[in-house]
């Protein structure tokens, strides 16, 4: 089955999805026909190759999985080893030499989170060549534009957009986990839904045009300020994928992705309380209302 996500073509089998996610991927189901930006083959074992270099090691807590990220002479390899000591599953994503070629030695034997997550790091090292990426954040749609709130797990995202939502009238929910972004040509940066929205269920196959981006701090008082460029690619970065950090061609990508949307789209810090104010503040901060 294909599946555009961000203009993003995805071609997967169609018995490694599962129901869960099968259900997530189904607004992002397409019909058009073209060659995939991402095509997924799942093998009985994924070939050694000759090279390889660890990158990052990282914990994933969803599957209580170590992971393991690295490079060879064929592309990325993504490790993900359950602690219970079942068989790893192991995603490749190629370098450029073939269009979308990405393999799996996934089966239904293994947990599904860990092809969520594999297909997600999967994608995401297409698409930045593309000009996109997810940052993590919960996501406001509202006058039909996008407000993205960024911060550390715990910091408040999601009780955020709640409030929005419950206290600003036409305020709903794009995405509360993994939305994608995107810059190019001449069209505004853009954020998307995708099939990666945490424990929220919301997968809305929609874009719309980033009114701002705003990180978040817990703090005793709400206040907002804008951000200097500097100071805002600082604030991003950390919400683009981890491992990425660890490769210098896949950080080059995300930075200069992020460097575009900022030339355009403004960005705040907000320190806040879990309040009504505080999503009233951010709200005329940026739509001066």
């Amino acid at each position: 089955m294909d599946y555009k996500i961000a203009n993003i073509r995805v071609s997967l089998p169609d018995a490694c999805t599962g129901a869960h996610f099968a259900r997530a991927l189904r607004p992002f189901l397409t019909l058009d026909t073209g060659p995939a930006d991402l095509a997924l083959e799942i093998v009985l074992r994924l070939p050694d190759e000759a090279g390889y270099r660890e990158l990052y090691r990282f914990d994933f807590t969803d599957a209580d999985a170590d992971c393991r990220f690295g490079r060879d002479d064929a592309g990325y390899l993504l490790e993900i080893a359950p602690r219970d000591g079942s068989a790893p599953a192991h995603f490749r994503s190629g370098y450029e030499a073939v269009r979308g070629g990405a393999a799996s030695d996934f089966t239904l034997q293994h947990n599904p989170a860990l092809l969520r997550f594999g297909l997600w790091t999967l994608y995401n090292i297409a698409a930045v060549r593309r000009g996109a990426v997810a940052i993590h954040s919960s996501v406001i749609r509202y006058r039909n534009r996008g407000v993205l709130f960024l911060g550390e797990s715990g910091t408040g995202k999601s009780t955020h957009t709640r409030l929005w939502r419950e206290h600003i009238p036409g305020a709903e929910l794009l995405n509360d986990d993994s939305p994608i972004i995107s810059a190019g040509g001449d069209t505004a940066p853009q954020v998307w839904g995708s099939p990666w929205s945490g424990k929220t269920p919301c997968y809305r196959n929609e874009n719309l045009p980033i009114a701002a981006i705003v990180r978040l701090s817990q703090a005793p008082h709400n206040r907002i300020r804008r951000l200097r460029p500097i100071e805002a690619i600082g604030a991003l970065l950390p919400s683009a994928p981890p491992a990425f950090s660890h490769d210098e061609r896949l950080q080059d990508d995300v930075c200069a992705l992020l460097s575009r949307v900022i030339e355009s789209v403004p960005v705040y810090h907000l320190e806040c309380l879990p309040d009504a104010d505080a999503a009233r503040l951010s709200c005329q901060t940026i739509f001066g209302e």
